[in-house]
């Protein structure tokens, strides 16, 4: 019986270690665009993060940040440069 029960015990770790890898991989997206919010202003779904990275990768959610950063920094204005004096 405790071989039974031993293995029991490490099935259940390895599905507990599973489960923690499969929701640390699916809480990217909602990561990624709190940390974009914070930062930056910038409000993006989870959904089109992935939407996009399962569409164009990487450098589809690369492209699509810096379009929302450049339209951000656009409703702002233009950036003003203090002169330097020569």
């Amino acid at each position: 019986m405790p071989e039974n029960l031993m293995t029991l015990v490490l099935v259940a770790f390895a599905f507990l270690l599973l489960l923690i890898l499969i929701v640390s991989f699916r809480s990217r997206a909602v990561v990624f665009c709190q940390y974009l919010h914070a930062m930056t202003g910038v409000k993006l779904k989870p959904a089109d993060v992935r939407r996009v990275y399962k569409a164009q990768g990487k450098d589809g959610v690369r492209q699509l940040f810096l379009d929302l950063i450049i339209r951000e920094d656009l409703k702002e204005g233009p950036l003003k440069i203090p002169e330097t004096k020569k």
